[in-house]
């Protein structure tokens, strides 16, 4: 896997991660690819329901959440756990594209839309972009940046 600058938080600590998904080997990819950017699972959750409570323990500075999962859809998670806790900083991560379900995401409070399966490269720029206005910095300057 490619090596990326590490993305840490305005204290210098590494970001804190929530991933959701009703499929273990994607939640696994997932915590793999966000490691390499320097990042740390802080919990994990395979249903909606699941992601409402370990958001509210975890306190996680990005979450990346499926759309389609049993019990709950990721696009209500979406909606509650925004509802609840304003400054949540949620990305979509769902191999159903299809521009209803990107749009109601995004009405709903998702910040962003990662198409499966997930490129590092994509997905690194895209948490890059939604943590900016929270002092995200790279660990050196990137190839773009020189």
């Amino acid at each position: 896997m490619r090596q990326f600058e590490p993305l840490t938080r305005k204290d210098r600590q590494p970001v804190r991660y929530l991933i959701v998904d009703d499929s273990v080997f994607a939640r696994k990819s997932l915590a793999k690819t966000v490691e390499s950017f320097g990042g740390t699972l802080a919990g994990e959750a395979a249903d909606g329901c699941a992601a409402i409570a370990e958001y509210t323990r975890v306190k996680p500075d990005i979450v990346l959440m499926d759309i389609t999962m049993p019990q709950m859809e990721g696009i209500e998670a979406v909606e509650r756990i925004v509802g609840e806790h304003a400054d949540a900083r949620i990305v979509m991560v769902s191999s159903v594209g299809y521009q209803d379900n990107i749009l109601a995401a995004l009405q709903k409070g998702a910040r962003h839309f990662v198409q499966k399966p997930v490129k590092p490269e994509a997905l690194y720029e895209i948490i890059r972009y939604v943590l900016s206005d929270e002092g995200v910095t790279v660990g050196a300057l990137g190839e773009n940046e020189r």
